[in-house]
């Protein structure tokens, strides 16, 4: 296996699109609440080694039922890097991820260290839980705190909280929607798996509830943006409905329209 081979495993075992674009949208909040230069840097050097030991970890952990149902846009299964790489990558970007959280100080170290301990959790097992959405709701319900207190030294507001929250759970559902055959074939029984193509219909609604959260809940007037940001979630919500395999992607797009409302109006945490 060479070293080219391997790197380009490494890239794309860390699940580079949910890892670009969470780096990218907390560090756009984090720059609007009043981060400067510096610390929007350490903002996004902060989410990006705690999503690359995400990443790498649950492919680490997923290789074996990667392998039975043959799944061909896995690196591992691709033969482009090997398990053990992975695991070694995963806990050297943990390792790291600790102490470049705490430079954000250390309640709001802990937040993230919360989101990524949350995320792990969910990879090492309850993926295959009944409370497979949990993790998902603390995780990303920790992130506003986690730009708040690293930024003025407050807890977010409840509606941050919640609104992220809610993200999460929706995120969650549209992502497992397109795999659901074969984490049934190998054994993957988590909320989603249990409701079946249900999953699908339900995405929308805490997906929905968190742009409505995100756009009316702040103080003064809704303005025009929020009222475009409403109507482009409106179409991409009934994307995820009328598309079987709508992509991971098509939920990120509804956090960006959501993200933008915040970054517009800069001062709403």
């Amino acid at each position: 296996m060479s070293r080219l081979a391997a790197v380009k495993g490494l890239a794309l075992a860390c699940h580079p699109g949910p890892t670009v674009a969470v780096t990218a949208l907390v560090t756009a909040v984090a720059w609007s609440a009043g981060r400067g230069l510096a610390g929007s840097l350490l903002v996004a050097a902060t989410i990006l080694t705690g999503h690359l030991s995400i990443g790498w970890s649950n492919d680490a952990i997923d290789a074996t039922r990667d392998s039975i149902v043959n799944r061909r846009d896995k690196p591992v299964v691709l033969g482009l890097v090997g398990r053990r790489t992975l695991w070694v990558a995963a806990v050297v970007a943990l390792a790291v991820t600790i102490p470049v959280s705490l430079a954000n100080g250390v309640l709001a170290g802990l937040a993230h260290l919360l989101f990524v301990a949350c995320a792990w959790a969910y990879n090492l097992g309850l993926k295959s839980t009944p409370v497979s959405w949990l993790p998902y709701a603390v995780a990303f319900g920790a992130l506003p705190s986690f730009v708040t207190l690293g930024t003025t030294g407050a807890w977010a507001p409840w509606w941050a909280t919640a609104a992220t929250a809610l993200l999460g759970v929706g995120a969650h559902l549209a992502n497992v929607v397109p795999d659901l055959a074969d984490d049934l074939a190998t054994g993957v029984r988590g909320w989603p798996q249990r409701l079946g193509q249900a999953s699908r219909l339900l995405a929308p609604l805490p997906l929905a509830a968190a742009t409505v959260l995100l756009t009316v809940a702040p103080a003064g007037p809704i303005g025009v943006v929020g009222w475009i940001a409403l109507g482009v979630v409106a179409v991409l919500l009934g994307v995820i409905v009328a598309w079987k395999q709508a992509p991971f992607l098509v939920t990120i797009g509804v956090a960006v329209v959501s993200v933008i409302v915040l970054v517009v109006r800069g001062d709403a945490l």
